[in-house]
């Protein structure tokens, strides 16, 4: 999810797309902190662990 947004996030800002911009950013930001809360060992949505 962090390298989808980042990949969003250089499109929309060499195409001078915002809604791209906007989304990369929303999906950085969530999948920090998935990641974050993923290596704190609790579950998260409901399963242990993600392959």
């Amino acid at each position: 999810m962090i390298i989808l947004g980042l990949i969003l996030l250089v499109v929309g800002f060499l195409t001078g797309i915002s809604i791209l911009w906007t989304l990369g950013i929303i999906l950085v930001v969530v999948g920090v902190i998935l990641a974050l809360v993923g290596t704190t060992g609790r579950a998260v949505g409901g399963r242990q662990h993600w392959y």
